[in-house]
C-alpha cells in the first residue's frame, strides 16, 4: 500500500518564517511528490479560509496561530524541458530555493532572472509574488505553473496569460488565493540575454567588475547591493522589504516632485508614476527606529527586522504607525508587500 502524507498536528512554524516568529498551525502537511499530494487533496474539503500555502516563508508574517492547514510543497529538481537556438525551457521544483536556481541559470549562461539574485524564498512562491528587483520579473519569464487545484482536487497547468502578473502581484495572490499549491514552475531563459543594467546601482557595480559585461557578473553585482543593505535573515529576521513602491497619478508625482526636488519618481506610462517607498520612509524619520521589539533596518527603510523576541504583532504595529505617518506627510498610502496572516 502507498505511504500517505503524513499530516502533523500543532506544528510550530518558527522554523518556516523568516521573520523568526514563533507560531503554530493545527495541521501541516508537507510533500515532495505531486502525485502523492494529489491523491492527498483528492477528497479534501477546501475551505480558503483555512488553508495557507506555505514555501519558504520569506514573505509572510504571522500575527498569531493559523487554526487550519498549512501545505508546505517541497519539490526539487531543475530540467531543461524543450529549447531552440533562442531560448531554453526549464521546468523547476516548487520547493528549489530561488537563489539556487538563479545560480543554477547563470552557470548555464541561460538570462531572464540574473537580476533577482538573492532574493529568499522558494521558487513556488515567484508566480504568487512575481517576484522581481532592478528591472525585472520574474512573471517574464514564466511560461507555465504546475500546481494542484485544491478547489477541484486535480492537478492543473496554468499559462502564464492567466496568472495575471502585475507589479508584486498575481491572481494566485488574488482571485485565486490559497486555491492552488504550486508544485512547478516552467521558465523560458534566453541563451542570448539581454542585460538590464539601468536600474539603481547596477551598472556602476558591474564596471567596477571591469572587462566584459556577463551574467555571472551582473548576479555578482547584485548579490553586492543586496549584501550591503538587506540584512542576513539568519543573523536579524526579515522578510526583506516589507513595503511595495506605490505606484500614483502621474499629477501626484509631479506635485510632490516639485515639492521634494530629488524625490525618486519612475514614470511608467500611462498617467502613472511608481514611487519609492524606502525614500518616502526614510523621509518620515523611520531608518534605523525601533518600536518595541520590531525595528527598521539601519541600511534600508524598506526592510522591518525582529530585533529579538518581537511577534507578528509588534511588526504589525510598526508597519502601521510607518504607513500612517508616510500618508500624512505626502498622502500616499503605502500597502504591504508581505503576506499578513
Amino acid at each position: 500500500m502507498k505511504k500517505m502524507l503524513e499530516v502533523r498536528k500543532d506544528f510550530s512554524l518558527k522554523a518556516y518564517n523568516t521573520f523568526g516568529i514563533e507560531a503554530k498551525c493545527k495541521y501541516f502537511v508537507e510533500a515532495e511528490d505531486e502525485g502523492e499530494l494529489a491523491e492527498f487533496v483528492a477528497g479534501y474539503e477546501w475551505n480558503p479560509l483555512e488553508v495557507l500555502v506555505l514555501g519558504g516563508g520569506s514573505n509572510f508574517l504571522f500575527t498569531g496561530d493559523f487554526e487550519g492547514t498549512v501545505f508546505y510543497p517541497a519539490m526539487q529538481g531543475i530540467e531543461v524541458v524543450e529549447e531552440d537556438v533562442e531560448s531554453v525551457s526549464v521546468r523547476v521544483g516548487a520547493g528549489v530555493v530561488w537563489d539556487d536556481f538563479v545560480a543554477w541559470t547563470v552557470a548555464q549562461g541561460y538570462g531572464g532572472v540574473e537580476n533577482l539574485s538573492l532574493i529568499p524564498g522558494h521558487v513556488g512562491a515567484a508566480p504568487v509574488q512575481n517576484v522581481g528587483a532592478y528591472g525585472m520579473e520574474a512573471g517574464e519569464t514564466i511560461a507555465e505553473v504546475e500546481a494542484i487545484d485544491l478547489e477541484k482536487g486535480g492537478r492543473v497547468r496554468i499559462a502564464a496569460g492567466e496568472c495575471r502578473f502585475a507589479y508584486r502581484d498575481s491572481a494566485f495572490k488574488r482571485e485565486w488565493k490559497n486555491r492552488f499549491i504550486i508544485t512547478r514552475v516552467v521558465f523560458r531563459l534566453a541563451k542570448h540575454p539581454q542585460f538590464r543594467l539601468d536600474y539603481g546601482s547596477v551598472r556602476s557595480e558591474v564596471e567596477r567588475l571591469g572587462g566584459e559585461v556577463t551574467l555571472a557578473k551582473v548576479r555578482e553585482a547584485v548579490i553586492r547591493i543586496r549584501e550591503a543593505k538587506l540584512p542576513d535573515v539568519k543573523v536579524l529576521p526579515s522578510a526583506g522589504s516589507y513595503f511595495k513602491n506605490p505606484v500614483v497619478a502621474q499629477e501626484l508625482a509631479e506635485r510632490l516632485e516639485s515639492q521634494y526636488p530629488g524625490m525618486p519618481v519612475y514614470p511608467l506610462g500611462e498617467g502613472r508614476c511608481k514611487l519609492a517607498a524606502g525614500w518616502l520612509i526614510e523621509q518620515c524619520g523611520w531608518k534605523g527606529k525601533t518600536l518595541g521589539r520590531a525595528g527598521v533596518y539601519e541600511k534600508q527603510a524598506l526592510v522591518l527586522v525582529n530585533r529579538g523576541g518581537a511577534d507578528g504583532t509588534d511588526i504589525s504595529r510598526l508597519a502601521n504607525e510607518i504607513r500612517k505617518s508616510v500618508f500624512l506627510r505626502f498622502g500616499v498610502w503605502i500597502e504591504p508587500e508581505v503576506n499578513v496572516v
